[in-house]
């Protein structure tokens, strides 16, 4: 449901308004999807919208580098990586007489708002620009270039600014635009590199980019489980060579064919000297005679297709930043637009440029804990996590707690599945629990296909799709005794159940079981894994971010294969089940002209409607068209149904085709996200268990029969949340297995209005200006 209150759309108009946008510095994909959603929604809201090519330079040189966009000129433009519109350095405008040129450019054409997508370079050049420029109108009236009323008419020049940077090294959100592609691009090599390490042993050292970030290494070196990762952040201790190769030996020697070792472009140690990939290679050569290889891979990072994670992110601070530009006033301060957990948000530009330039200088002058802790929670996290699993303690070292934890798949397989176990192996082993892991899923464990299982066994295992322990549908209460029996057998003292909707089902009924079973009086948590987004409690599940990077480039394959063909129109099925978030959210994703979902109902009328406006848009250049449906959308308005009806009304206009997405959906390796999430998560869930075996352990055993020691773990907008299974019932609709609030609803009306609906787009939920220092937006605290 869209809701519509007046004041929201009265509040949005852009009538009389001009708004320019252009991206600058380095390049980054998503950037396209930005500047598409920019002008789309500011030509949505009635204003003028115009490209500015080649950033600054263009805006110093004017003429033809400053053009009028319309609707049909961002057609496209989504799934192309790089930017259409052109980026680059500029010197010129660094000087006074280059930004008199640009104002009298802007001023010109009656331009005063300005959308900048770029990295903190650009950004606080925009700021700049900004303050000086009622001295540039001054100036420019002097000169005679521009009338005198001009410096009433366009006394301020807003600015608002979105952060596209591969390095993800801007301090106030959580991801940049272009991050999460090229950790795709870095995944995709390291998945390369390690089937051919699969033929011969050998020692990869990888240096990524990051010249003073080294969030694009850390973050791969969690997503692949690399053995040794080195970033400016965090130099490592005096005597690290040695230290290295005690740790390639001692994993050699445990039988891996492969060590990874990731480099930061700008990594150093505790002096300030550059540690680079070629005096690695040396070092592990010279001390282990390893075959070791070196890979730069350079810009390669910056290519290719952005990902379905970069589109969602870039179209929904582009249609921010418009809103944010229509509300600023004369003195509120230029606004960047950010991702915090899962929200959009506005935090002053300057402030989160001062905090950015923070880190650098912290790092200049060797605070390195201090720069660590500045990067940001989600920053700190990701190497807590790291250090977590990467480095194996000698037995001697580990706690020993005589507990023993089960790990089991619930549901069907998503992608991601296998970095959570792995995960949470390698966590509860180095908390001294033993840890065993139970084949398919409670069929299995009824059955007793109950195994130890150790640090090693799950070596490579966060690259892989699907479930390696196997996972079936099957629920608990039917074999509750059976269960029981092998709990008390194998002494098994906490669950944890990595699944989707079944797996939170089987928490509902072992906690019933509980008053008949005190085996099943121990701690049990559940962490969401499943494609479909379905599971109540969590924003997001491993695996739905590698099924949306499925449908996307799907989507993307198919929309080629018309471009030789006049006016056709696609009707894609996707799956999810009753739960509508894989079709919404990769329709906005892949640009999609509707989607079909069973939480928003819809009738032959719109159905109506819909064609109606294919066969409009079939009279422009965008000639043709795409339709997602989910697989439960509708129990009579099938697939079949909808492409005949299209078919029929469409004919002589446009014809139609159509494709069921089915199982690939569900296949494939995961993503980094869904590596990352997964292991994350998967740890933090680990480390609740022993929190909870030690709280519930009384005269020699553990009993656990409380609401609270049967929970699921989930993202809560920003952050990860346990919650009592009991208390999520009320939340849900079992009979179609969603929860029933589901916030990504609210991003329905982006995908209608980037699609050129006539649609209304409720205000209330966008961002109001919030401060980054004094309350810093809470990161994901996963």
């Amino acid at each position: 449901p869209t809701h519509t209150h007046t004041h929201a759309i009265n509040n949005l108009s852009g009538a009389g308004k001009a708004i320019a946008v252009l991206t600058s510095g380095g390049d980054a994909q998503g950037m396209n999807a930005a500047v598409r959603a920019v002008v789309r929604m500011g030509l949505y809201v009635g204003a003028k919208v115009y490209f500015i090519h080649e950033g600054y330079q263009g805006m110093v040189d004017g003429g033809d580098n400053i053009r009028e966009a319309t609707w049909e000129s961002v057609s496209s433009m989504l799934q192309v990586g790089g930017t259409v519109i052109g980026s680059a350095r500029c010197k010129e405008f660094r000087t006074h007489e280059g930004r008199l040129k640009a104002a009298h450019n802007l001023v010109q054409r009656g331009i005063t708002n300005l959308c900048v997508i770029g990295g903190d370079g650009s950004l606080t050049g925009a700021n700049l620009f900004r303050e000086e420029w009622s001295g540039l109108l001054t100036e420019l009236v002097e000169q005679g270039l521009i009338e005198q009323d001009s410096i009433q008419k366009y006394s301020a020049l807003h600015i608002v600014g979105m952060v596209g940077s591969i390095d993800n090294d801007f301090c106030g959100t959580d991801m940049t635009i272009g991050t999460d592609s090229a950790l795709h691009r870095i995944i995709e090599v390291v998945d390369a590199i390690m089937t051919t390490a699969q033929s011969h042993q050998r020692t990869f050292v990888l240096e990524v980019m990051g010249r003073h970030c080294g969030y694009l290494a850390l973050v791969s070196a969690l997503a692949c489980g690399a053995d040794w990762v080195l970033i400016p952040e965090m130099p490592p201790e005096d005597g690290w060579e040695d230290k290295m190769c005690q740790k390639l030996s001692a994993t050699r020697s445990r039988g891996t064919r492969l060590n990874i070792i990731i480099v930061a472009e700008g990594a150093i140690d505790r002096h300030g000297k550059p540690i680079t990939s070629s005096f690695v290679k040396d070092l592990v050569v010279k001390n282990l005679g390893f075959d070791t290889r070196v890979t730069i891979l350079g810009h390669v990072q910056r290519g290719g297709t952005p990902s379905a994670f970069d589109r969602i992110l870039a179209s929904r601070m582009g249609v921010e930043a418009v809103l944010a530009l229509l509300e600023t006033t004369a003195n509120t301060p230029a606004c960047v637009v950010s991702l915090c957990g899962n929200q959009s948000v506005r935090l002053p530009l300057m402030e989160c440029v001062e905090m950015t330039q923070e880190v650098q200088k912290a790092m200049d002058e060797k605070r390195f804990e201090e720069a660590v802790k500045l990067r940001g929670r989600s920053f700190e996290n990701n190497l807590k996590t790291y250090k977590l699993l990467a480095h194996r303690k000698p037995e001697s070292d580990l706690p020993h707690s005589n507990f023993n934890v089960a790990v089991l798949n619930v549901g069907a397989p998503a992608a991601g599945m296998n970095a959570a176990v792995r995960s949470a192996v390698r966590v509860g082993i180095s908390e001294g629990h033993k840890m065993f892991a139970v084949s398919d899923g409670f069929e299995g464990f009824y059955k007793g296909q109950i195994k130890e299982i150790k640090w090693a066994d799950v070596g490579g295992w966060t690259g892989q799709g699907g479930s390696l322990l196997g996972t079936k549908r099957t629920l608990p209460a039917k074999h509750v005794d059976k269960i029981a029996a092998q709990m008390r057998q194998h002494n098994i003292n906490a669950l944890l159940i990595i699944g989707g909707f079944e797996g939170f089902l089987s928490l509902l009924e072992l906690l019933t079981a509980r008053g008949k079973y005190e085996e099943l009086c121990v701690p049990m948590v559940m962490v969401p894994a499943t494609v479909s987004n379905n599971v109540p409690g969590s924003d997001l599940s491993i695996g739905a971010d590698t099924a949306l990077n499925a449908i996307t480039s799907t989507c993307d394959r198919i929309k080629q294969s018309a471009s030789g063909t006049k006016r056709r129109v696609f009707i894609i099925e996707t799956m999810g089940g009753y739960c509508g978030y894989l079709a919404s959210v990769g329709g906005l994703a892949a640009g999609a002209d509707a989607a079909y979902i069973y939480e928003e109902s819809f009738d032959i009328r719109d159905l109506q409607a819909n064609v109606e406006h294919l066969t409009e848009k079939m009279k422009t250049s965008i000639q043709r068209g795409l339709v997602l449906r989910n697989e439960n959308s509708n129990e009579n308005y099938t697939t079949d149904f909808i492409y005949q009806l299209y078919s029929e009304e469409g004919r002589g206009v446009f014809d139609c085709r159509k494709n069921v997405l089915g199982h690939m959906q569900q296949g494939g390796a995961p993503s980094p996200f869904d590596r990352n999430f997964g292991t994350k998560i998967s740890a933090k869930a680990m480390q609740w268990v022993t929190r909870k075996l030690g709280e519930t352990f009384r005269q020699g055993r553990v009993f656990a029969n409380s609401e609270d020691s049967c929970c699921l773990l989930g993202m809560r907008r920003r952050a990860l949340v346990f919650q009592p299974v009991v208390q999520l019932k009320d939340e849900t609709d079992f009979v179609h297995r969603i929860p029933k609030e589901q916030w990504w609803l609210k991003l329905r009306p982006l995908m209608k209005i980037l699609a050129k609906y006539k649609t209304s787009y409720d205000v209330s939920d966008s961002g109001q200006l919030e401060h980054v220092v004094h309350n810093r937006p809470k990161e994901l605290d996963a």
